[in-house]
């Protein structure tokens, strides 16, 4: 026969039980929110930036513009600066977006990896240079710390900026010479 203490023991015991699992169930949960905003982000950040590629492609004025202010903004008008100007806003920003995420843990390593040399190599361009140190509004400390320390180090890769800026100004590249479409076949 139970007792009333053996009862309440089992009960306890039950109790303790029940709490292990919720406590199991919980931390899955938030392993699983993790996961679902880290893909999140990276799905935001993508967008930003895949929207700033698909204009660049798309729009041969923009595109116009970004080339010839990368490479010296004096080049410019006054109108295209503010496009300019505007569009590397948008495209730190989706830079600062990813950084700042990386550096919550919400985001992968491997995103902000891919990412920073990209960042790194459009610092190395004179115009945007120019534009950072110009700019008129702050980025958040850390993101202008992280841009300073890439400003002073420079391209990430000097071989591969070279070789795309000789391929930029229709130059050489270690790409072997093409036969005209005539010559073909």
């Amino acid at each position: 026969m139970l007792t009333l203490e053996a009862l309440s023991d089992a009960g306890q015991v039950i109790s303790a039980i029940a709490v292990v699992v919720s406590l199991i169930y919980l931390a899955f949960q938030v392993r699983q929110n993790t996961a679902s905003l880290r893909t999140e982000n990276y799905a935001r950040a993508l967008d930003r930036i895949a929207d700033m590629q698909a204009r660049l492609s798309a729009d041969k004025c923009f595109a116009g513009i970004v080339s010839r202010g990368a490479a010296n903004p004096a080049r410019l008008t006054a109108e295209e600066r503010i496009q300019f100007s505007w569009a590397f806003y948008e495209m730190f920003g989706a830079f600062e977006f990813m950084y700042l995420q990386w550096l919550d843990a919400a985001m992968p390593a491997e995103v902000w990896n891919r990412w920073a040399p990209t960042l790194q190599w459009w610092l190395s361009l004179p115009g945007v240079e120019a534009w950072w140190r110009s700019r008129p509004t702050p980025f958040s400390p850390p993101f202008t710390a992280l841009v300073d320390s890439m400003r002073a180090a420079g391209p990430p890769d000097p071989a591969a900026s070279e070789r795309h800026l000789a391929f930029m100004r229709c130059g050489a590249t270690d790409a072997p010479p093409q036969k005209p479409p005539s010559e073909i076949g």
